[in-house]
């Protein structure tokens, strides 16, 4: 019932999937980190209307299920932006846009919202009583800002950070679902060819689970690092 003579070979055939998914990964993760900063610093300084617009976002995309926004993504995001270059009158086939783009898109939109959250608590961590003791030193905002208040509220949203990360990259096996190969849909081509589909997911899981580590210890040390510094 389970061979170990293919795992070797479907190794080699799920590992090329590896830094596609890492890339797609990465990608997702920086640009959902950057909106869900933008969107807790919009809540934290309580600016009018755009503070009702960025709750209302994230009740939406943290209510509405991942496939589904990706098959809105699928159908709508090409048919919008070509409707979009028509009216500024430019030439554009955002039919032709590949699918890693819109799956990048579609999950950026999601994990966006909960990053927001992250990085929310992160700074509601932050004790006030330090920037009224900064101010009083001469401090200016830009300097409180990059000094004291971004080293304490990256290592306060670091260990969530990691395990947002890893959200992606299990959010990531969705993308088969309009033809975007990563590790997981890797796994299913493989097993598809030999039918050992055992084994197959047995190698997804171990290389799922060693990517997971590395991501914990990078998080744990630049964790341990950054709070020495501060």
């Amino acid at each position: 019932m389970f061979d170990i003579e293919v795992l070797l070979p479907d190794l080699w055939s799920i590992l090329d999937a590896v830094p596609q998914t890492l890339v797609m990964a990465f990608t997702i993760f920086i640009l959902s980190t950057l909106i869900g900063s933008l969107f807790a610093l919009i809540e934290r300084r309580q600016i009018p209307v755009l503070r009702q617009l960025v709750v209302a976002y994230k009740v939406a995309f943290k209510g509405v299920p991942m496939v589904i926004v990706i098959f809105l993504a699928y159908y709508g995001l090409p048919a919008a932006l070509q409707f979009i270059a028509s009216l500024a009158r430019v030439e554009l086939n955002a039919h032709a846009m590949p699918n890693w783009v819109i799956i990048i898109v579609a999950l950026t939109a999601c994990v966006a919202a909960f990053q927001a959250e992250i990085v929310k608590g992160a700074l509601n961590s932050f004790d006030t009583g330090q920037a009224d003791a900064a101010y009083s030193l001469g401090y200016k905002s830009s300097q409180l800002f990059r000094r004291i208040l971004l080293p304490q509220v990256i290592v306060a949203a670091i260990p969530d950070l990691a395990n947002s990360f890893m959200v992606i990259m299990k959010a990531l096996s969705l993308a088969f679902a309009i033809e975007v190969v990563d590790i997981f849909a890797q796994a299913q081509l493989t097993a598809a060819l030999n039918y050992y589909y055992l084994e197959a997911f047995v190698i997804a899981v171990v290389i799922y689970m060693v990517i997971a580590y590395i991501v914990t210890q990078v998080a744990d040390r630049a964790e341990r690092a950054l709070r020495v510094r501060t």
